[in-house]
């Protein structure tokens, strides 16, 4: 995700790779975080606790979906959340309806039987 895109305007390809990129527990940890603030890998560690280079390896993959920065301060690197990362991971998810209160409901057999990707018009 280059970030010079709308996040109105993510088709399902760009939405699946944003939504893939957190689909693990711990990368998840790591937005859930860096959402608070930024934070070194030393602080990372804390919350995530899993070896150095596997953290290291998640957050190559959340910085590859253009969902965090880094920054080098002497020996330390911080990460922090790219400005629209949110916004991105929010326009990744189907478009909530106004005045419902709950997600329309799935026939059974289309939630058992589907194979299409859901992405067709």
């Amino acid at each position: 995700m280059n970030g010079t895109r709308s996040t109105d305007a993510l088709d399902c390809t760009e939405a699946a790779a944003l939504l893939h990129a957190i689909a693990d527990p711990a990368r998840l940890t790591v937005i859930r975080r860096l959402a608070e603030s930024p934070a070194c890998v030393c602080d990372l560690q804390k919350q995530v606790p899993i070896a150095l280079n596997l953290l290291s390896y998640h957050l190559k993959v959340l910085r590859a979906a253009g969902l965090v920065t880094s920054s080098r301060r002497g020996r330390w690197i911080d990460y922090a959340l790219t400005p629209d990362a949110l916004e991105q991971l929010h326009a990744a998810l189907p478009a909530h309806r106004s005045g419902r209160d709950s997600p329309p409901s799935v026939p059974r057999h289309r939630r058992v039987h589907d194979r299409g990707t859901g992405c067709d018009p």
